[in-house]
C-alpha cells in the first residue's frame, strides 16, 4: 500500500521521494556516469548509443536526447544528478533552471534575486 503523500498536490512540483528514486534509478545512474571524462566523451560522440547501454525507459532516453529537464524530473530524475548532463553540455545550473521555467538565464536570475516566484504561482490551474 502506498504511503500517504500530502505533498503530492503541490502545483508545478515533483517531490523526489522513494517512488521517484526507484522510477529514475537508471536515469540517475546514467547521469552519474558522466562524472568520468571518458564517459562524457562516449556520450557526446553518440548520445543514443551511449543511452542504449542503460536500461532506461524509452521516454527517459527521449527526454535526455531532447534535454527536456522537466520530463526527466517527472520520469524520476534527481536535479542534482541531472546537473551532470548540463555540465556535459557546458551549461550552468542557472541556465538549466531557467530552461525548466521557460525563462532566459537572465530572467531566471533576476526572479531569484528578487525573491523567487510568488507563493501563488501554479495555483491558477487549481481554479480551472
Amino acid at each position: 500500500m502506498p504511503l500517504d503523500k500530502p505533498y503530492a498536490g503541490i502545483p508545478g512540483t515533483t517531490i523526489f521521494d522513494a517512488d521517484q528514486s526507484r522510477k529514475g534509478y537508471w536515469l540517475n545512474q546514467f547521469c552519474m556516469s558522466l562524472m568520468k571524462a571518458e564517459n562524457r566523451e562516449k556520450f557526446k560522440a553518440d548520445e543514443r548509443a551511449y543511452l542504449d547501454q542503460w536500461p532506461m525507459t524509452e521516454d527517459q532516453k527521449k527526454a535526455v536526447l531532447s534535454r527536456d529537464m522537466n520530463a526527466m524530473i517527472a520520469l524520476g530524475g534527481n536535479i542534482y544528478f541531472l546537473a551532470k548532463i548540463g555540465a556535459t553540455d557546458g551549461k550552468s545550473f542557472q541556465q538549466m533552471a531557467g530552461s525548466m521555467t521557460g525563462m532566459s538565464e537572465e530572467a531566471y536570475r533576476d526572479m531569484m534575486v528578487a525573491g523567487g516566484r510568488p507563493a501563488t504561482w501554479g495555483r491558477e490551474q487549481e481554479k480551472k
